[in-house]
């Protein structure tokens, strides 16, 4: 981890030891397939979607006309699973993988979160070329936050969470650190 000093990770490290509700969690990963309107096409790459997480995508619609693009209000034009608890972990092993465990740091978000593409889906361990769908590319999103969060989601007595709460971009980084052992380039 190029840009961290193993100080400052000890003490973020000793930080979460010393209090569990500090110490921050993936909850969510979102995948994300976008192409353009080809509904055929798209329910094929669900298909490769769904055999690569083990879940079921969910297809979504342009909500706009776009006419530079060819996108017309209503059409189908990607696909989106999002992924919990161990299947998250599981896939983002691969996904990590297929872009050899680097992620650059502005990847990151100010709130923790990180978002990375993988250029072609076959660079994914175990995934087998099919020239009926071609090669596509994906969006990963990690979510990463303490516990408690649920104060800000819940319906009845929502409240907001202060900011010494939230986790931080270095936090996301020595967290994906220790959990994947993924490098940080600049």
């Amino acid at each position: 981890m190029s840009g961290l000093l193993p100080e400052i990770e000890s003490k973020i490290l000793e930080k979460w030891d010393s209090n569990p509700m500090l110490r921050p969690r993936i909850t969510k990963v979102t995948v994300n397939v976008s192409i353009n309107p080809d509904f055929e096409r798209l329910k094929k790459i669900a298909g490769v979607l769904e055999e690569i997480t083990g879940q079921k995508p969910s297809l979504r619609r342009a909500k706009r006309t776009i006419r530079e693009f060819g996108v017309k209000r209503g059409d189908y034009i990607a696909a989106v699973v999002t992924l919990r608890g161990k299947r998250a972990v599981e896939f983002l092993k691969k996904a990590l993988e297929a872009v050899g465990y680097r992620i650059k740091t502005s990847s990151f978000d100010e709130y923790g979160n990180v978002c990375f593409g993988i250029k072609e889906h076959i660079h994914i361990p175990g995934v087998k070329y099919d020239p009926e769908i071609g090669i596509f590319g994906m969006d990963v999103c990690i979510t990463i936050e303490r516990p408690g969060y649920r104060v800000m989601r819940r319906r009845r007595c929502k409240s907001t969470i202060p900011k010494r709460h939230r986790v931080t971009k270095l936090e996301a980084m020595v967290l994906l650190k220790n959990l994947f052992e993924v490098e940080i380039v600049e």
